[in-house]
């Protein structure tokens, strides 16, 4: 349904014609990164410079009943940013600064648009590390990135965003704005408000600005790259790792041996450091204060390991080349889709012992019941997220929903998520319940009541 034009013009009374984008300029405009070439369905797209602004849209928005989908860096794999006819999207891209950097209390202060690679420059330059990164660091924004409560490479050590926010600012549907800008960590007066919003997937109230909290930037970095047989050395490893690197194990990443050999074939530009002779391939890294010295604590890990008779083989990086050719093969995953003219993502959370059984069940069962034998898996198996990049023949609803049930119906018994940490969004709000009790999801539901009464913000998102 067409926006009234009345609508329009307040709009425009607000943000200036400028930024409000409608008619033939929405046509070169999308929701996704992936798909350019799709145009966004939104009635306009609104792109607000200030806290104040979206405020006074929202106002409207919620007078009107006219349904807002945000927009940050467009990443999102759950169907979040996709839009509908008689929707209009607040776009998030113009508030991009940062700041303050504080070295005192060592916290970001940023808008929601600001790019997550260049939170890492400005803060690299001083010194200090936003530990949070994933493959997508040099389009995500920061709002997207609470809002969907990421995870990323470094969980392990630093844990999700939800652990590395300490104050937001926040606009509720109706136009309120909570500030929460604090720099404190301990602060126990009552509810903690700001965890309502991250991973509330933009439901709830729209991010402005955000606290991060820094770390001081580890002054050295050693990977290694190991091969093993046997899932369970996988796990014994890990522990052996966690224990003798004296807590500075910051990243464990498991690649299955068909992913691997995709990662290193034409036309990947990256080749293999290790041969395609075993099962599992881990990838790991710990940041610690002496290179020369975790170099050498790396290295008598791997001596131990390989007089247990736990891995078949490894590679140390030797240089920052090395270092950086090992993490390529784990970041661009890109490469996988280019092989497949249809491809489904999952990113599942479930307990560590039980990733080796739940993976080899459902690429049998693809392969005996679908046909399928392109499952590629791959993930942060130390914080039990495992992603699969699943190619298949066409992208007919019928087999799309054939997958996700032999995806997806085993994670109950396990008592896994259906999402580790993309979200839900629109493509697996039917799944929910596997996830998600009736209680929790009928709590869920009351507090979006709450905030947002009439539905405007993420309509059809989580749950209907």
């Amino acid at each position: 349904m067409p926006l009234d034009n009345n609508i329009i013009q307040s709009f425009t009374a607000i943000l200036g014609k400028e930024r409000v984008i409608r008619g033939h300029q929405l046509s070169e405009r999308y929701d996704h990164i992936w798909h350019m070439d799709i145009g966004t369905q939104a009635q306009a797209i609104l792109l607000p410079k200030s806290t104040e602004e979206i405020s006074e849209l929202l106002k409207i928005c919620n007078s009107e009943h006219v349904p807002v989908v945000v927009h940050g860096g467009l990443t999102n794999l759950v169907g979040s940013t996709e839009t509908k006819k008689g929707e209009v999207v607040i776009s998030l891209e113009k508030m991009n600064s940062i700041i303050e950097l504080d070295e005192g209390s060592r916290t970001l202060t940023v808008e929601s648009g600001v790019i997550l690679e260049d939170i890492h420059n400005a803060t690299k330059d001083k010194g200090l590390l936003f530990p949070l990164s994933f493959g997508a660091k040099g389009s995500a924004q920061i709002g997207g990135i609470i809002s969907t409560n990421a995870g990323g490479l470094r969980v392990l050590r630093y844990g999700m965003t939800r652990q590395l926010v300490m104050g937001l600012e926040v606009v509720l549907a109706d136009g309120t704005i909570l500030t929460n800008l604090k720099k404190i960590i301990k602060d126990n007066s009552g509810y903690d408000l700001k965890q309502l919003f991250i991973g509330a997937e933009g439901t709830l109230g729209v991010i402005t600005k955000a606290v991060l909290r820094l770390q001081e930037m580890p002054s050295s970095r050693c990977s290694a790259l190991v091969g093993f047989n046997d899932y369970s050395n996988v796990i014994n490893f890990l522990k052996l790792a966690d224990k003798q690197l004296a807590g500075t194990l910051s990243g464990y990443e498991l690649i299955w041996k068909d992913t691997y050999k995709i990662l290193t074939t034409d036309p990947s530009l990256l080749k293999p450091p290790m041969t395609y002779d075993y099962n599992f391939y881990v990838l790991f890294e710990s940041m610690g204060s002496n290179q020369e010295s975790d170099q050498a604590l790396m290295q008598q890990l791997l001596e131990d390991a390989m007089e247990k008779k736990m891995l078949q083989d490894a590679m140390i990086a030797g240089s920052e080349s090395d270092l950086n050719w090992f993490w390529n093969i784990r970041e661009d995953v890109g490469i996988i889709d280019s092989q497949f003219p249809y491809s489904q993502h999952y990113d599942v959370s479930i307990p560590i012992p039980s990733i080796d059984a739940y993976v080899t069940s459902v690429r049998k069962k693809l392969r005996l019941e679908l046909g399928i034998s392109d499952a590629l898996p791959f993930g942060h198996v130390a914080d039990g997220n495992i992603h699969f990049i699943v190619g298949k023949p066409d992208n007919t609803p019928e087999l799309k929903k054939a997958i996700d049930d032999i995806i997806y119906m085993p994670l109950q018994a396990l008592n896994g998520s259906v999402s580790a940490e993309h979200g839900i969004g629109l493509h697996k709000k039917s799944r929910l319940h596997i996830s998600k009790s009736e209680a929790e999801v009928n709590v869920m539901r009351a507090i979006k009541r709450t905030l947002d009464p009439n539905g405007i913000l993420g309509r059809g998102r989580i749950f209907d």
